[in-house]
């Protein structure tokens, strides 16, 4: 793992944006991972400046997204598929048929999952996934206790997420129950896991990904077994962590050719 500790989360959103805006430079067909809810929104703030103001192109740019709730229409207001042309596709050239997201009503679940690994597979793997983590340390919707070698699948919430994301929904709606992830052995496909976290109320569940034992009680942890897992954090987020000090003398201390 490659740990960042920077003061506040724009600044950690930059560095992000400066990732993201490299490998597309690099390999202008890339395929992006991305998640959903609060944490990545600055981030695609970042991407939509790198397309507006400095010409990134992603007209090649192929994204799978981690995961759909099960039950909501594309249109519902609370749907990843809304949440993602509201906070990105709709400010980016990426073409409709490069975008692929979970379909939560879908009429045969266990088959479009198993087409969704295969579409990934198909289009040559993930070059960067993005993920937050949970306050439990779930990746996408990989619960506590998911397998570390699961595939896309049906998950059933558990009810700490499903307390963590009534912020978002509406007039006392209720959070659906189940959803479609990508599993755990998906993320850890992918060539490189660039992943952030940001506030105080992350920073038990980091402690646990960055130093604690590899374990399915934490699905994040599975990245520290990752070749390229990037952990990008504010200082609260990282305020449990050990060798916090260590971690920012490495990135302050890196080659020129390895800076962001």
């Amino acid at each position: 793992m490659e740990i960042i500790i920077l003061k506040d989360a724009q600044a950690g959103s930059e560095v992000g944006g400066k990732i993201v805006a490299n490998l597309i430079n690099e390999k202008p067909n890339a395929v992006l991972g991305l998640a959903t809810g609060s944490t990545p929104v600055m981030l695609y703030n970042e991407m939509i400046k790198w397309h507006k103001e400095k010409g990134l192109d992603f007209s090649k740019v192929r994204t799978f997204n981690l995961d759909e709730y099960i039950g909501l229409e594309k249109n519902h207001y609370a749907s990843y598929y809304r949440f993602m042309n509201e906070n990105l596709f709709d400010e980016i050239n990426i073409p409709e048929e490069n975008k692929n997201i979970p379909n939560g009503l879908a009429e045969n679940i266990k088959q479009h999952c198993l087409d969704y690994e295969a579409k990934i597979v198909e289009e040559g793997g993930i070059d960067l996934q993005v993920l937050g983590i949970g306050s439990d340390g779930h990746l996408g919707f990989n619960e506590p206790t998911s397998s570390l070698a699961s595939r896309t699948r049906i998950k059933t919430l558990d009810e700490q997420t499903r307390d963590d994301n009534k912020r978002f929904m509406k007039d006392g709606d209720p959070v659906p129950y189940h959803c479609i992830t990508m599993g755990m052995g998906t993320v850890m496909d992918a060539k490189t896991n660039l992943l952030f976290a940001f506030g105080e109320n992350k920073a038990d569940a980091v402690q646990q990904m960055v130093e604690g034992a590899i374990s399915a009680m934490c699905p994040g942890s599975a990245l520290q077994m990752h070749p390229n897992a990037i952990i990008i954090l504010d200082e609260a987020a990282a305020a449990k962590l050990s060798k916090a000090d260590y971690y920012k003398w490495v990135y302050n201390n890196k080659p020129k050719w390895q800076t962001y």
